[in-house]
Formats: C-alpha cells, sequence, structure tokens
C-alpha cells in the first residue's frame, strides 16, 4: 500500500507537469544481461519510444557500466528524451566471471535478487509503469512484482518460437524418461513435442537436457521461469509468421496475444528510417568495440568468396577446438573473417600465446578480429557463408541478409535452432557435437560450392519473406503497430 500511495503522490505531479494532458504510457523493460538477450529487446525499447511511449531500461549494474561507455548517452537522450537507463546489482562480486558458463551464476544470483531489486525501482519511478516487459528468463521477478503492484507483464521470449515451445515441455521431457540424456542414444527421434515429433533427435533438445540427473539445478530454474512465464498477459517474440507459424499455432494455446516482430534489427531501421541511426544505442556491442577495418579487407574480395565465423558473445573454446576449426577452414580453401574474442579461448594453455599464433598463421588466408559489425559484414556482397553458433540474433541476421549457416552450436537455445536451419528450413547444415577439421572442411566446400545451388534455392525464398515480414504492411510490421495499440489500451484503463 506504501509503494501504491507513492505511485499516486509520482502520478499526480506528472500530470501537473503534462498540464492537463494525458501522461505517455510507460513500459518498464527487464531483460537478462547478455548481449544476445539485452540487443533485441533494446531494439524494441527503442521502438516503443519512438513510438511516444516512456521507457524505463532495466540494466544490471554490470551491463550498465560496460555498454554505457560505448554509447554517446547525451545524443541517445536527445533522440529518445523519454527513455531512461536505470541499474541493479545482479548480486555477484565484481570480478566474478559473466561471460561463458559464467553466465548461469549471473541467473541463479538474480533468481534471488531480481525481485527485490526490481520492486524498488518501480517504487522509485515518477510515473507508474503501463506494464512491464520481461525477458522469458527474467519471468518469476517480474510477474510477481507485477502482480503485487497490479501491472501486467509481457513476457518476451528472445528465442526462436520452436525452441520456447520446446522450453514449456521441458516438465513433460522428464516424465517421458527423455531427460537426463545420459547413456540414450542421442540420434532418437523425440515424440512428446507436439508439432516437433519428426523434427527434433535427443541431440537437438537444447543444452540443458544434457544433465546428470532429474534435480539438477539449472534445468528446475528453467521450469520454473516457463512456468512463471504462463501467467504473462502476452507474449512477444523476434521471429516472423511465416517463418514458424505452425508451432506459433502451438503457442497459441497457451497465449492469447502473440506478437511476431522480428527479425527486429530490421524493423528497427525501417521504422526509425528517418532518423540518423548512429544514435541507437542497439547498435552499440556491450562489452567489445568493432573492428570496421574488416569491412575494408572484405571489400577487396570477389562476391560470395569469404567465409565469416563468429560464435557470439558468450561461447567459450579449448586451443583444441580452435585448431580443429583453423585447420579446416584452411584446407577449405576458401578466404574467411573470423571473430575471436579475448576471452574465446578457455583452459590450460594460455590464450594470449595461441590467440598470436593464429592470427600469425592467418595472414594470406584470412582475418581475425576481436569484434565484427555482424550485421554489416552478412550484408557484404563478398560475404558467402556463415559458420555460427546458431545463436537466435544471428540465425535472423543471416536469414535476413540471404546467407546460408554451417552451425556448431554451444548452448541454450542453439541446438534447437541449428536443426530448424538444417532440417525444417533447410538453409544450411548442422554440425553439432564435433569440430573435426574434415568436418570443417567439407562443411566450408560443400556449402560454398557442391551443394551450394541446392541450399540457396531454399534461403532466397526465405531471405525475401523475411525482407517483406518487415516492410509497412508486412506481418511483424503490422504486428508491432498491435504491440503498440495493446500497451496504449492498457494505459487507457488506467487513466
Amino acid at each position: 500500500m506504501r509503494a501504491k500511495l507513492k505511485w499516486e503522490k509520482s502520478f499526480l505531479k506528472d500530470m501537473e507537469k503534462e498540464e492537463g494532458q494525458e501522461p505517455h504510457p510507460h513500459v518498464v523493460i527487464l531483460p537478462i544481461p547478455a548481449q544476445g538477450h539485452v540487443k533485441p529487446m533494446l531494439k524494441l525499447a527503442e521502438l516503443l519510444s519512438h513510438s511516444s511511449c516512456r521507457v524505463t531500461f532495466i540494466n544490471t549494474e554490470y551491463v550498465h557500466t560496460t555498454f554505457l561507455s560505448s554509447v554517446d548517452i547525451h545524443a541517445f537522450s536527445r533522440r529518445f528524451p523519454k527513455f531512461r537507463f536505470v541499474s541493479i546489482p545482479d548480486g555477484l562480486p565484481p570480478d566474478s566471471p559473466r561471460s561463458g558458463k559464467g553466465i548461469f551464476d549471473v541467473l541463479f544470483s538474480l533468481r534471488d535478487t531480481a525481485k527485490a531489486a526490481l520492486l524498488e525501482v518501480l517504487v522509485s519511478l515518477r510515473q507508474p509503469p503501463t506494464c512491464i516487459i520481461a525477458d522469458g528468463i527474467m519471468c518469476c521477478a517480474a510477474i510477481e512484482a507485477g502482480e503485487e503492484f497490479g501491472v501486467p507483464v509481457l513476457a518476451f521470449r528472445t528465442y526462436s518460437a520452436c525452441c520456447t515451445w520446446t522450453y514449456f515441455h521441458l516438465s513433460m521431457l522428464l516424465q517421458e524418461g527423455e531427460v537426463p540424456l545420459q547413456d540414450k542414444d542421442m540420434d532418437q527421434l523425440v515424440t512428446c513435442i507436439s508439432g516437433l515429433e519428426n523434427v527434433l533427435r535427443r541431440r537437438d533438445l537444447p543444452s540443458i537436457c544434457r544433465i546428470d540427473r532429474v534435480d539438477d539445478p539449472l534445468y528446475t530454474f528453467f521450469i520454473t521461469q516457463a512456468l512463471a512465464m504462463r501467467r504473462a498477459s502476452a507474449l512477444i517474440l523476434n521471429t516472423f509468421e511465416e517463418l514458424e507459424a505452425p508451432i506459433l499455432f502451438k503457442l497459441g494455446s497457451i497465449f492469447s496475444k502473440i506478437y511476431t516482430i522480428g527479425p527486429l534489427h530490421v524493423l528497427s531501421n525501417v521504422r526509425i528510417k528517418d532518423d540518423n541511426l548512429t544514435t541507437l544505442a542497439s547498435t552499440k556491442s556491450i562489452r567489445w568495440q568493432e573492428d570496421k577495418g574488416c569491412i575494408t579487407w572484405l571489400d577487396s574480395h570477389p562476391p560470395k568468396s569469404v567465409v565469416f565465423v563468429s560464435f557470439g558473445s558468450l561461447v567459450t573454446f579449448t586451443c583444441e577446438q580452435m585448431l580443429e576449426f583453423w585447420h579446416g577452414l584452411v584446407n577449405s580453401g576458401k578466404p574467411f573473417l573470423w571473430v575471436i574474442r579475448s576471452d574465446s579461448i578457455v583452459g590450460d594453455d594460455d590464450p594470449r600465446t595461441t590467440l598470436i599464433d593464429l592470427e600469425e598463421l592467418a595472414k594470406d588466408k584470412g582475418l581475425i578480429v576481436s569484434w565484427a559489425p555482424q550485421e554489416k559484414v552478412l550484408a557484404h556482397s563478398a560475404v558467402g557463408a556463415f559458420l555460427t553458433h546458431s545463436g537466435w540474433n544471428s540465425t535472423l541476421e543471416s536469414i535476413y541478409a540471404g546467407v546460408p549457416m554451417i552451425c556448431w552450436p554451444a548452448w541454450g537455445d542453439q541446438q534447437v535452432n541449428s536443426r530448424c536451419v538444417s532440417d525444417v528450413w533447410r538453409v544450411g547444415f548442422d554440425m553439432k557435437d564435433g569440430c573435426h577439421r574434415s568436418i570443417v572442411e567439407k562443411m566450408v566446400r560443400d556449402l560454398m560450392n557442391d551443394k551450394r545451388e541446392e541450399i540457396m534455392k531454399s534461403m532466397e525464398v526465405l531471405s525475401r519473406t523475411a525482407q517483406q515480414s518487415v516492410k509497412e504492411g508486412g506481418s511483424s510490421y503490422f504486428n508491432l503497430e498491435k504491440l503498440i495499440e495493446y500497451i496504449k489500451s492498457i494505459h487507457l484503463k488506467k487513466l
């Protein structure tokens, strides 16, 4: 009651400040602190702000500090005067690792601390929020806080519809004995997920299914988040209807309102096309400085001749795995642009020595950079294939650009995505659970030469559909309009 009273006083002050005008809808956005999640949610936040919503975007203190150092916050504030960044602690010591498997420690810590931190933010707001848009992996904290304050929560799942549907079956996978996967035939089809019974093998299930015991805490965590997500008033997905229509229909059995608004990285550019896109915070990397010189390097290569290699912001490798990829790429005879982060290599060997050795070996064969402007790279005419970890943002960016993929998934949703790329949409190859140099070489050669024509037939159709979806009149463009209308309808009910 004390918190609600404070809200009412703040609301009256805002009304006076607006000189009798109705205040704009106020949306609070809560992502998990990983680049692949922050980026699409920030794209949506900018789109909502562009449509005259007030936005409060909540990062963890760690992300807030590192991310905003790369953003011209004054230019951003001039562009989006109703947009505010705030931060909450993630509950971990400053020197705790937050990449690689360290992200799981962050999730467990936020599970215990996020609700209280979110409540503190909500109480401090001058204008009460119209709604909360929370990452699907933050739904427990958001739903509980939202219910306490009478604020509806919309779940934004930054995964594909196929993977989102799979996560709603985690309990069933336990009941059917599919999980744990230990000592099972990994190529056996999983038949208990309706709509995907002829698609997913055991090895294609999300990485959290690779557990040793039924009470694994990480598996339990995701079951709990999926259960909380069912209480959300709507589901937002960074996908487009034409890509995943059958599974979207299945998700309709859980959510009465589903808004597919992807590929968000393009929809943002389309909707904010008349403005200076360099002021958008969503175009910035959270932790790494982009090497824009790689675009000049690409300019010197013929069309469709280069393999772009990037495994995202969290995936790590042993030195042995790196060398297998290296030999496979070199043996393929194709030039490559390879992103290797400073924290990519783990293990007993000195990663700096390995990276220096690889950079020296790469001369005349390829280019290694610490980070790249991925959307620009994929759109470059010289790029003919993408060796990727199959993160959902990367998958959508590749589909939109029409670049076929070789998928080497590591964890999370990536196993599901890579299976869909190879066996549902047929726009690439799935190389999960192995990276021997001979396999890497063969897949690069097949995708760039022998089987390219077959793959490109599917990719060209899918790419055109993705491009159409974000244009005015397209499915994602229309669904964003519907989402904005829904948020405004919630706001009007509160007045």
